[in-house]
């Protein structure tokens, strides 16, 4: 059986890696664990030792197919317990990271698979991101792009918002700005800011550059494909 750290390890390379399309460097496991890099290479060589991740000086770490697998049913528990609390439990999209992170290593596969269909088998989580399913081989973010990448009189819709920045969370929340709303980019700024207009709320926001890049979009006109 393994630990809570080494569950959040293979998620968190597992992440890293899939943005990253290669190996993962320690230093980008210690940054986004919060921990020093001795103690990264320590747990890389446990996690070697169980024939969950390879790893060789100086190139980086990447899963194997059984530290793959594990990766993907950590995620799963998460977003599908990410969306239990929202949904049913009438928790914020701001609080359920946390929680989601001390749940999802103590829940059976049973009480997953009952919360997913009582959900009626979500796609994608409160954040957009997309849930794997039970014999996923991989998850995919949807085609998309950052919201700093269009251009001005461009018509999107929200895919997803990447981050766990509980402040930027609620904003966003305030100013009606979450997944699957379309929005219009009504001015693009030198300065770092963009300003866009909601189709839902009827409102004209600016946003500075460091918080549009959290979101992504697609032109309102592009089908976004169901996640496998």
């Amino acid at each position: 059986m393994l630990s809570a750290v080494m569950e959040d390890y293979l998620k968190s390379i597992y992440i890293i890696q899939a943005e990253s399309d290669g190996r993962v460097k320690t230093a980008a496991i210690a940054s986004h664990l919060d921990v020093k890099p001795p103690t990264v290479t320590s747990m890389v060589k446990k996690l070697a030792e169980k024939d969950l991740a390879n790893h060789e000086a100086y190139k980086g770490v990447e899963l194997t197919p059984t530290g793959k697998s594990v990766a993907l049913e950590v995620i799963r528990h998460h977003r599908l317990l990410e969306t239990y609390l929202t949904e049913e439990l009438g928790y914020d999209w701001s609080e359920v990271h946390d929680e989601a992170d001390q749940l999802e290593h103590h829940v059976s596969e049973m009480f997953i698979d009952r919360i997913d269909t009582q959900l009626n088998e979500p796609q994608v989580d409160p954040h957009g991101d997309p849930i794997p399913s039970t014999d996923s081989d991989t998850v995919e973010d949807p085609p998309g792009s950052v919201l700093t990448d269009f251009d001005e009189n461009d018509a999107v819709v929200i895919q997803q918002v990447r981050t766990q920045d509980t402040g930027v969370l609620r904003y966003l929340d305030e100013q009606g700005i979450r997944p699957g709303i379309s929005l219009t980019i009504e001015e693009v700024t030198p300065i770092g800011m963009i300003t866009i207009h909601s189709d839902s709320s009827e409102t004209t926001l600016s946003l500075p550059n460091d918080v549009a890049r959290y979101i992504r979009a697609r032109p309102s006109g592009e089908v976004s494909p169901p996640s496998s």
